[in-house]
């Protein structure tokens, strides 16, 4: 006989059946982030790492980039789709015959996201700031095309007004180059370029307070297509629309959502449970499978970037060329990219990658344990007796610790040293790059515009992004005379004679060549596959078929 059970609450449990099926059936259908995003337009990315903060002037990093495209905008905007760089807040621009004077006539509607004017005085005092030497910038040199800003950022002069940019009046800004550079508007997409809100950064700080608190939620002032909305340590970065930014009847997002997800499987995860319309990769030992299975999600694109480990020759042990030379020829590039990375990947034997702007490398490093032997024996190390123990530095990442471990067995092996991997996430590893606190460190550079210089010039003196110590006056007498030059075949020769000498000398280990290789949600529209990876969002937006 059927016995009525009642609830805590006094209520027949008769009656909360259905509820609860009703509850089981709807947290199987439950609404992700992803179909909640649809409607809202609201934009779930996966960051792959906390970003180390939101100074353009500062900041060094993919992470960093994407927040920045959102958040700040510089004279002109990357062109999704290539070809010619698209207005930003210089709504046009004139360049003198002599390839010297350029001339931005900035947009009248072009405000900050509190809804101040932005000026050309923002520009030149902004290009002053990141040109201030105790501001510890590793971006400097982005400006350093501009007559005198390099001598200003060496103290060889102090007096700003000498550097080749200034405000004609409120929206007219004109800058003079030290020698016509063919690749100058391409760069000024770039976040070092951008202006940064006078009044914020100085009501915190000094022009050169690089932990100002004016980047923090409820401080932060910029004037791209969103606005700082919040920010969650190690959780999510919310970014909402900004009614003031100039272009806003084109953007279509009302939110971005970055999640800084370092662990790759955590994300792949979070993708396949409608977490994230984005990720920033795919796990190593997915690609292959997910290539297998025709996955519709999987994009797998040409990348202007290449993998490499940077050596610090300041050490004693990797001060002779022959050393650094022996790690590089002991490394199997291809098994790397066929039994690591496993994601299309191409062996890299040059700096920069085949076919940036049409530039074709002809350098070669070969995998020759033999040779590589005969170097480190020459350099006084015999079968690697009395070579140092050598350390790995990378950030937290999967795919970074799998190559480090082959590299490890590879030099293990081939030269009989000893490696120890060295694991640190994201800000500890770019501190330690930065103050040389490091033997050998993984890296990636991703070409910051689309020209080889933007790969050679890094390692050039004074360079903040040069963190091997290395300097060689040949190779920096060719940069200078190829971003002189205005024939682009010859300049591609000089540019080649310099990467042959880089590559010689090997201050840097160059891996493979980059792909981008994340999934994508089949929602998201206006995103456009190129070479440089950068989707601007005020052109994407969400929308199912």
């Amino acid at each position: 006989m059927y016995k009525q059970i009642k609830s805590r609450y006094n209520v027949p449990m008769k009656f909360l059946v259905l509820p609860l099926l009703f509850l089981i059936v709807s947290c199987g259908q439950s609404v992700t982030p992803v179909d909640s995003g649809l409607e809202n337009q609201i934009f779930h990315f996966g960051n792959g790492t906390e970003p180390q903060g939101l100074d353009p002037h500062i900041v060094t990093g993919v992470p960093e980039n994407h927040l920045l495209t959102a958040l700040c905008e510089g004279l002109t905007i990357y062109n999704p789709k290539g070809g010619s760089q698209l207005p930003g807040v210089a709504e046009s621009w004139d360049i003198s015959s002599d390839g010297l004077i350029y001339t931005f006539n900035l947009n009248k509607d072009a405000k900050w996201s509190n809804g101040d004017p932005v000026t050309a005085d923002d520009f030149v005092w902004s290009w002053k700031r990141i040109l201030t030497a105790s501001l510890g910038s590793q971006y400097p040199d982005m400006l350093y095309y501009v007559k005198n800003a390099e001598k200003y950022h060496l103290g060889e002069i102090d007096d700003f007004s000498k550097v080749g940019v200034k405000a004609i009046d409120d929206k007219t800004l004109e800058v003079e180059l030290r020698s016509p550079t063919s690749f100058f508007i391409k760069l000024l997409h770039h976040y070092s370029t951008y202006p940064v809100h006078k009044d914020t950064v100085l009501k915190f700080g000094p022009i050169d307070d690089r932990y100002g608190e004016w980047t923090r939620p409820g401080n932060f002032v910029c004037n791209g297509p969103f606005q700082l909305k919040s920010w969650e340590l190690n959780k999510k970065i919310v970014v909402e629309r900004n009614p003031y930014y100039w272009d806003a009847d084109v953007v279509k997002l009302n939110e971005m959502h970055f999640y800084p997800v370092q662990n790759e499987s955590t994300e792949d995860r979070m993708f396949r449970a409608g977490q994230l319309h984005v990720t920033n990769v795919v796990p190593l030992e997915k690609c292959p499978v997910y290539i297998e299975e025709n996955n519709p999600n999987l994009r797998i694109e040409p990348y202007m970037g290449t993998y490499f480990y940077r050596t610090n020759t300041t050490i004693d042990a990797l001060k002779d060329k022959r050393v650094r030379k022996a790690l590089a020829f002991a490394i199997n590039r291809k098994q790397v990219v066929e039994r690591v990375s496993k994601c299309g990947q191409q062996p890299a034997y040059s700096f920069t990658p085949p076919g940036s702007d049409g530039y074709y490398p002809d350098t070669s490093i070969p995998f020759n344990p033999d040779l590589a032997k005969q170097l480190l024996s020459e350099a006084g190390y015999p079968n690697g007796d009395g070579f140092p123990k050598l350390e790995i530095l990378f950030n937290t990442q999967e795919g970074h610790r799998k190559i480090a471990l082959a590299i490890q067995q590879m030099w293990q092996e081939n030269l009989g040293i000893q490696v120890e991997l060295v694991n640190q996430d994201w800000k500890v590893y770019l501190s330690r790059e930065r103050v040389g606190d490091f033997q050998i460190s993984r890296a990636g550079w991703i070409g910051d515009y689309e020209d080889p210089n933007t790969f050679l010039d890094t390692l050039r003196p004074n360079r903040g992004n040069n963190k091997t110590g290395w300097e060689n006056q040949k190779y920096d007498d060719l940069l200078s005379l190829a971003n002189r030059t205005i024939d682009r075949d010859k300049r591609y020769e000089i540019l080649n004679e310099a990467e042959k000498l880089l590559i010689d000398e090997m201050p840097i280990i160059p891996i493979y060549t980059y792909v981008r290789q994340y999934q994508l949600s089949n929602d998201v529209k206006g995103w456009y596959p190129n070479f440089q990876d950068i989707h601007h969002p005020k052109y994407i937006y969400l929308e199912r078929d």
